[in-house]
This record gives C-alpha cells, structure tokens and sequence, in this order.
C-alpha cells in the first residue's frame, strides 16, 4: 500500500484523539485550576487539530493520493470536532457561572449541528440525481474558521479559569461574543447557500414517485 496515502490517511483520524486529549485536559484544568501549564498543552493540541484539517486534504493532493476514504473521512473528523468541543466549552462555560454566556454558546453548538445534519440531508438527495456534491467555499470557510475560534474561545475561558483582573475578563468575554456572532452569521449564510444550490434537487425527490 502506498506509504504516502497512509500517512495522509492517518493524520486525518488523528484528529479524533488529539481533541480527546483536549477535552480530558480541558476538563482537568477547568475542575482544579492546575498545573497552569495544563490550559497551554490543551491549547497546543487544539492547534495540532487545526493543522491536521489544514495539512491532510493539501497533502493528499500534493502527492497525487487523494481517496474517496479521505474524502469521507475528512468531513467526518469535522463533525468529530465540532461534537466534542462546542459542547465541552459549553459545560466549561457554565461551570464558570456565566450562563447568558452558555446560552449563546448552546444556541452556536445546536446551529452548527443543524446546518451539519441539513446539508448531508441535502448532499444526499443531490447524489440521487448525480448532483456536484462537493463542498462549497462557503463550507470550507466556515470550517477553516471554526478551528481558530474554538482556540481563541478557549483561550478566553482558561484565561478567566486562572483568575485574570477584571477588567481583562471583559474584554475576553467580549471577544468571545465577537467571535461566537461572526461564526452564527456565517453558518446561517452557509445554511440558506446549501439550501439554495439544492433546492431543485429537493423539488425533484419531491416529484419522484
């Protein structure tokens, strides 16, 4: 088997238990507040995660081994993602006692989910009339963004868990707001688009007896 296709291949599962490792140390730290190098090695591998999304689909197609396993897989180790750490934050979130904050977070992670579950919806009628389904730019967009806002969100609450001034947390709090409203906007966006291109498909499986 090719050594390269494996490679490829395995960077990509490796996403699931690299942000199992977050979410043990995230969850650790959140609990006991310590070590404090704990937050920055749960940080570091939030960010491995991020690069294994970014550097596995280039690979594959640098090295002429692209895979309809690859294909599958990659958008699934996403959902993976998104299913361990927006509910994770969410928790974490609450536990700090901010629950507006964990409100808004609850509403991102259902959005998110939703849309997740709505375009496979879509994907999949498309695909019983030979429809293009492939991801949109709209698509890779809001996943490439959904990596480094995952880590600036965390970022926000390890920082507060360690007891940053006031002042600080305010900011941070604000940040992360900032953070949470362009990513529900760009997921609604990406929501009606899918929608849209699909439409005339879901009105044919409508019409088919």
């Amino acid at each position: 088997m090719n050594n390269k296709k494996i490679f490829v291949n395995t960077l990509t599962f490796l996403r699931v238990p690299i942000i199992i490792g977050w979410l043990v140390l995230a969850i650790v730290f959140e609990l006991h507040a310590e070590p404090v190098y704990l937050w920055w090695v749960a940080l570091a591998l939030l960010g491995i995660s991020g690069l294994t999304d970014a550097f596995d689909g280039a690979l594959a197609r640098r090295w002429n081994v692209v895979s309809s396993l690859g294909k599958m897989a990659d958008p699934l180790m996403d959902k993976v993602f998104y299913v361990i750490t927006f509910p994770a934050l969410c928790w974490i979130i609450a536990h700090q006692g901010d629950h507006t904050h964990a409100v808004v977070m609850l509403i991102f992670t259902i959005l998110y989910i939703v849309r997740d579950l709505w375009v496979t919806f879509l994907r999949s009628v498309g695909a019983m009339f030979g429809a293009n389904v492939a991801a949109r730019f709209i698509g890779k967009l809001r996943t490439a963004l959904s990596f480094p806002a995952t880590g600036i969100i965390y970022i926000c609450m390890a920082l507060n868990r360690t007891g940053v001034q006031s002042e600080c947390a305010a900011g941070l709090l604000i940040a992360c707001y900032i953070v949470e409203g362009a990513l529900i906007l760009l997921n609604t966006v990406s929501f009606f688009t899918y929608t849209a291109a699909y439409a005339p498909y879901l009105k044919k499986a409508l019409e088919k007896k």
